[in-house]
């Protein structure tokens, strides 16, 4: 990996090479969060942005030259990444906006964004000759290593909160994954699973421990950019739990600039749930993350609830950086904003998949966006995750099946008071 020059701590700057600490800067624990940098100029004369068009690899492999790994380095089978970036004009008239986009990655394997970056765990403990990779997770993260390791035979443990979805903790059990069920929080179960990968040497995956996660996830932000042919947009909207996905963004953003591949950095604006809503609290008041205490964490959108980001460090960094915002939004508008997304853009959300519409409209109506400004909505999970929540978004939207007998008088009665005739 010539191309990589190293790792930084974001907490006292110190320099390490990659094979000098496998996590974080030991001088801060569990604390000591690092960025992984890079040798552009080295990079730029061998990966020219118009190479792409003539790659045979339609996933987010077409990147690996701007990735972490040896450019030999056997990938997972399983497609990831490359997933639509659709145009809604319904959206964009409806809200004003010179035009809006939905990057869908419910398309992923195992229907979320974390795919990306457990694709690049299995890489990365492949290296290491790891018997074992853990992680803990709230369901999308578990259920994306879970995946990925059974594309390659790679036996994972899951610690996963017992209270998660059913269809989360089933995609674990249909792919194999041994399956820890931590009676506690998510922040429980990454404790944890912490405290468990030191005991036994497991590899790793943790987010906001683990660096190469935010280098997986940053490849959402490169498809962006090349799906729109280079024209980054104006702002992108993205929900915030434990903060990796907008890190991650931020760091691919970045690159792409130091390449020269795009000429400016969107705005990025994060958008966490009333009940769980540490970034924004720091972000309004002015707090320092790094010392912050953790608050009581609890939402419907499960897959961003975190009393305390691991990744906020990068997180804040996205938001200030960008001039962007935290917007916060009530779980009833997330749930409102799945079925709203969903009937005017075909795309099935999970509950922090279609925060970032609330996101958005919560943005407009406060004056964050401009009308002539192009804004992207990242939905990260799909909304198979969430069956619950998406029968509740749709009940409160006045959808309800109708029972009918087998008789077609009868089906006349049932849609008599309907718009279908």
């Amino acid at each position: 990996m010539d191309h990589v020059t190293g790792v930084q701590c974001l907490l006292c700057g110190k320099r390490y090479k990659t094979d000098e600490i496998d996590y974080v800067c030991p001088d801060h624990g569990d604390e000591g969060i690092v960025n992984l940098e890079y040798d552009y100029e080295r990079i730029a004369r061998h990966f020219k942005r118009d190479d792409l068009a003539a790659s045979s690899d339609d996933g987010m492999w077409r990147y690996k030259p701007l990735l972490p790994v040896d450019p030999a380095a056997d990938v997972p089978p399983l497609k990831v990444g490359q997933t639509p970036l659709y145009p809604s004009p319904v959206l964009a008239d409806r809200f004003g906006l010179k035009q809006v986009f939905i990057k869908d990655e419910g398309c992923q394997p195992t229907g979320s964004l974390k795919d990306r970056a457990s694709s690049l765990a299995v890489v990365k403990a492949r290296e290491k000759n790891a018997a074992i990779i853990a992680t803990a997770s709230t369901g999308n993260a578990g259920a994306a290593l879970s995946g990925l390791c059974a594309s390659v035979q790679q036996p994972n443990l899951i610690f996963i909160p017992e209270n998660a979805p059913r269809a989360k903790i089933a995609q674990l059990l249909v792919f194999g994954s041994k399956v820890l069920l931590v009676q506690g929080s998510y922040d429980d179960a990454y404790a944890l699973c912490q405290d468990a990968t030191r005991a036994y040497g497991w590899y790793n995956r943790n987010t906001g421990y683990n660096p190469y996660m935010s280098e997986g996830k940053k490849t959402a932000a490169f498809e962006i950019c090349e799906q729109m042919g280079w024209e980054p947009p104006d702002t992108i909207f993205v929900s915030v739990g434990d903060g990796c996905i907008i890190g991650g963004l931020h760091k691919g953003l970045k690159d792409l600039h130091a390449m020269g591949w795009i000429d400016r950095i969107p705005r990025l604006i994060g958008v966490q749930a009333q009940g769980s809503d540490y970034l924004f609290q720091a972000w309004k008041n002015g707090e320092n993350v790094v010392n912050k205490s953790p608050i009581e964490a609890q939402t419907i959108a499960d897959s961003i609830c975190a009393g305390l980001p691991r990744d906020r460090i990068k997180a804040m960094a996205a938001v200030k950086e960008t001039n962007g915002a935290f917007i916060r939004v009530s779980d009833e508008s997330i749930v409102a904003a799945i079925s709203e997304l969903a009937r005017v853009t075909g795309v099935f959300a999970e509950p922090a998949g279609a925060a970032p519409y609330a996101g958005l409209v919560k943005a407009l109506e406060e004056g964050l966006v401009a009308r002539d400004e192009v804004a992207v909505i990242l939905v990260s999970g799909n909304g198979l995750k969430d069956i619950a929540a998406a029968m509740e978004s749709a009940e409160r939207n006045g959808s309800r099946p109708l029972t009918v007998k087998p008789e077609l008088d009868d089906v006349k009665r049932a849609i008599s008071d309907t718009s279908l005739v």
